[in-house]
């Protein structure tokens, strides 16, 4: 599966790997839900951190999909909330 993280790289990672990016994204979601800055920058810290660490980065000549996005390192908690709303539809 390959992971992009906004403003910076995409990195491929394996089934074993994307479970603990989703147990880390949990964190982050919830952070989220609950409006808690301070979990927020944690939770966002160590899922970059750890994208960074166990992915094999992208090369940059290698033009491919991104299956994950995840917030950019310096994302505030308000500009994450705008950035990844649920998209509806508007009415016809």
């Amino acid at each position: 599966m390959i992971v992009r993280i906004m403003t910076e790289n995409q990195y491929r990672m394996t089934d074993d790997q994307m479970r603990q990016v989703d147990r880390l994204d949990d964190d982050l979601e919830a952070a989220l839900h609950n409006n808690d800055v301070a979990l927020f920058r944690g939770s966002l810290a160590a899922l970059t951190d750890y994208i960074r660490q166990s992915g094999a980065l992208v090369p940059i000549d290698e033009l491919v999909p991104s299956d994950v996005i995840v917030p950019a390192p310096d994302m505030s908690l308000e500009e994450a909330r705008e950035h990844f709303k649920p998209f509806t539809m508007p009415p016809a």
